[in-house]
């Protein structure tokens, strides 16, 4: 029960730091450049399911 409360200490403190470091130019400037970041790493990896189940469908046609 205590490791659940520091959690969640941690992720409402980690919830608070972002919400304080978006204020900041530079803040949003770090969020945009990971948002772009995951954003990219979530195209690639849906890219490659795609072509791996493309690649699966096409082995079990034959």
């Amino acid at each position: 029960m205590k490791n659940l409360q520091w959690f969640l200490i941690g992720v409402i403190g980690g919830f608070v730091a972002a919400h304080f470091m978006n204020k900041d130019p530079r803040g949003q400037e770090i969020f945009g450049e990971v948002d772009a970041r995951l954003t990219q790493f979530a195209t690639i990896l849906g890219d490659a399911y795609r072509q791996q189940d493309a690649r699966l469908s096409d082995s079990a046609d034959d």
